[in-house]
Formats: C-alpha cells, structure tokens, sequence
C-alpha cells in the first residue's frame, strides 16, 4: 500500500463559489481522502490521500478553475505512533511487599482509578 501524501497546491481563490468549486475538482481527484482550505488567506487546498498524482490534480485545478495554480508542498504523513507507559509500582509497594519477614505469593497492583495506585497481597 503506497504511503499517503500531503499535497499543497495553491490557488487564487476570491469568493466562496471558487472555494467550494476548487474543494469539489480536488476531492474528486483519483486517490484523495481529505481535502481542506488552508492558509492566511484562504488560497492553499490541502489535499490528503493514497496515490494522488500532484500534477494532475494541479493541471485539472488549472483547467477548470482557469486560474495559475502552484504546487507549493508535496510530503509524506507519518502516522501518529501510539505508546502506552506502564505505571510502575510504587515505591512503598515494593519495600512492604519484598521484607524478609514477609513474603507473599505475588504482588499485584490494582488499577481501578487511573489516579490512585494500590498493592493488594493475595
């Protein structure tokens, strides 16, 4: 599966109607999953997608809208990475759990709250 693109292109856009006009040939363009209007003043289309071919979406933007449209970013996304952290157990948990006098089967610790930490000794 080709990595996705983020395409920049931008394009002089002076009313609403052009807007939605250059939203709707960018959004029908092969490969395009997300497009959106960026930039100060309104004159960047922000593409996203698998497999979009920047020049034919600059060319029918061109063709259609009759205006000079530029390409001015074209980058891969990287997808968000997601790392889950582990609490580690606390420090009093540890030190009653492991005491010569005492040793229990396992030490547990019981998340029901994300907030407070707790050893239960089964």
């Amino acid at each position: 599966m080709p990595p996705q693109m983020k395409i920049v292109v931008k394009v002089p856009m002076h009313c609403d109607k052009c807007r939605t006009k250059a939203l709707k040939i960018a959004a029908a363009a092969h490969g395009v999953s997300k497009v959106s209007i960026e930039g100060v003043n309104k004159d960047h289309v922000e593409v996203i997608g698998d497999d979009v071919d920047s020049v034919c979406l600059t060319r029918s933007l061109r063709k259609k809208l009759g205006c000079s449209c530029t390409i001015i970013k074209v980058e891969e996304v990287k997808p968000a990475v997601k790392t889950e952290k582990k609490p580690a157990p606390s420090a009093s948990c540890v030190q009653y759990c492991c005491t010569p006098q005492f040793r229990p089967m396992y030490c547990e610790l019981v998340h029901e709250y994300p907030e407070p930490t707790t050893c239960s000794i089964m």
